[in-house]
């Protein structure tokens, strides 16, 4: 829960509290979040999931590219079965709204 306060506050600090709303943010975190579970469910290393994501042309501000490697660990940790099985951008979606 530490990551998500984390990425939480740099991604809702001053140089995005003037452009994103709350709702907005917490969005494009989930979207990094199903990104980086798409490229665990593709085989890709942690290690090469920042090239992967960006490979793919990702719709939100490039600012969050930030926020994979950060993101990457926690997903990696998940088991596989969850990974399969559970949309982790919604989960993470659901989180970040509830922080204050």
């Amino acid at each position: 829960m530490t990551r998500l306060t984390l990425i939480t506050v740099l991604a809702t600090g001053p140089a995005f509290a003037q452009q994103l709303s709350k709702e907005e943010s917490c969005g494009y975190q989930a979207d990094v979040v199903a990104a980086v579970q798409q490229a665990r469910l593709d085989r890709v290393s942690e290690r090469k999931v920042p090239e992967a994501v960006a490979a793919t042309n990702p719709s939100w501000p490039e600012s969050f590219n930030n926020a994979v490697p950060l993101i990457a660990p926690w997903v990696y940790e998940q088991k596989m079965k969850a990974i399969r099985t559970e949309d982790l951008g919604a989960i993470w979606r659901e989180m970040c709204l509830k922080q204050p």
